[in-house]
């Protein structure tokens, strides 16, 4: 989701699964103003659920913005026939840590279910 895009999903309250994992930051003044003034727009999210939400859109805007870096093995072919090279970049290496990441979230759920 990227950033702009925050201000219609607040406005739909949508909820997502969360996971027990909590960070604590500390923001600037300004930032921390900020975030009070985004919490007085939308009373019904907490300035925690903001934040949330900041980091989150930041972070899927982030992966979508790393760089196509053309690796040596043809993938596949577009229709026009040319070769698509595989991306030797960091975006195959940060989905691949993502689903680690998200195999050892699901089987920490599954423990805590049992």
């Amino acid at each position: 989701m990227k950033i702009k895009d925050l201000v219609k999903y607040w406005d739909k309250h949508a909820r997502g699964r969360l996971t027990r994992d909590a960070y604590f930051v500390a923001l600037s003044q300004a930032h921390h103003n900020r975030l009070e003034q985004l919490a007085e727009l939308y009373p019904l999210k907490t300035p925690q659920d903001l934040l949330r939400d900041l980091v989150s859109s930041a972070l899927d805007e982030l992966e979508t913005s790393f760089p196509y870096v053309q690796g040596q093995k043809v993938v596949a072919y577009d229709e026009d026939g040319y070769e698509i090279y595989e991306d030797e970049g960091l975006t195959p290496r940060f989905v691949s840590l993502s689903q680690k990441h998200i195999q050892r979230i699901k089987a920490r759920q599954i423990e805590s279910a049992a």
